[in-house]
């Protein structure tokens, strides 16, 4: 069956317009100015970036369809046999950096590739995800990213959630630093085998779910009071998603490879960071629990029933 490129694009527009509109009215206030572009290889996208509001400091939403002559190595680590191939390629992805300390960090992606080597058939894939980065984390806001996540999985068959969590804790870790960028979440790429309605129907799923993981937690701790050290801490462990996404990302990488608009590919970046040469945290600290108990690999729902 041939893909139906016309129906992943009215969701992906679609599903930008949704999230957006649920943060701004969560936010109460600001509202995210939107950007459009064209790319001088092909096609373009749409960009919608909030800063200052009452809830993120800073969070952008971006929608891209592009199109080249040459996909870069960056989208084809897995599947060399297509690097060089014309390619069409459409997502979005989303980060949003909350000004509350105690607001967790997160990051979506869902997108859609088509690659077409010289003289082949096209070989088209899904890919995306969802992860949590806290800097305070509460240990049932893990918990429960991590069921709806899990739920979110469940009628795709009892291996996928963990399989894909598994992948998610070893793509986003930071090998240099040992430690994991947050407590992870879901991500797939490379994904076809089920064909396209089902692997489009799992892109949905991921797609609808994350602000059912995402926004109950913010709504829950963006009130909680907070200070300069809070504050501190939030700022330098940025820096931290500053590195993975600049370093590892592979979203980064290919934007900036296919020739992509820099400002819409590093608006995931955060408004504010800190860098402290040396630092640690205190002993005992609830700056050092983040470190002992959430920064590596764990099976945040062993022995709950499924």
């Amino acid at each position: 069956m041939q893909p139906d490129t016309a129906a992943v694009l009215r969701y992906l527009t679609d599903l930008q317009a949704r999230i957006t509109g649920r943060v701004e009215a969560l936010d109460g206030g600001a509202r995210f100015v939107t950007d459009r572009w064209q790319r001088p290889g092909g096609g373009g996208g749409e960009s919608r970036v909030l800063a200052g509001g009452a809830l993120l400091e800073q969070g952008g939403v971006g929608f891209s369809h592009v199109t080249g002559d040459s996909l870069p190595a960056s989208a084809t680590q897995s599947r060399p046999e297509l690097a060089g191939a014309a390619f069409e390629a459409m997502g979005v992805s989303l980060v949003f950096h909350p000004l509350n300390p105690y607001v967790p960090t997160t990051h979506m992606n869902v997108r859609f590739f088509i690659a077409t080597p010289a003289g082949q058939a096209p070989a088209w894939w899904f890919g995306g995800g969802f992860d949590l980065t806290p800097y305070y984390p509460f240990h049932e806001d893990v918990l429960d990213w991590h069921r709806t996540a899990r739920a979110t999985c469940r009628p795709f068959g009892a291996d996928v959630y963990p399989r894909y969590k598994d992948w998610c804790d070893r793509y986003f870790f930071l090998r240099h630093r040992n430690e994991t960028r947050g407590v992870g979440g879901l991500f797939f790429d490379d994904l076809a085998e089920w064909g396209f309605e089902r692997s489009f129907a799992f892109q949905r799923a991921v797609g609808d779910a994350f602000l059912d993981a995402w926004l109950p937690i913010a709504a829950r701790r963006r009130a909680l009071a907070y200070g300069e050290r809070e504050r501190e801490f939030q700022l330098y462990r940025r820096g931290r998603y500053v590195e993975f996404n600049l370093v590892f990302d592979r979203g980064t990488h290919f934007g900036l490879q296919s020739g992509g608009r820099t400002e819409s590919i590093l608006m995931s970046l955060p408004p504010l960071v800190r860098w402290r040469y040396g630092w640690e945290p205190a002993p005992g600290s609830p700056e050092a629990r983040l470190y002992s108990d959430y920064l590596a690999p764990h099976d945040w729902l062993a022995g709950e029933p499924d």
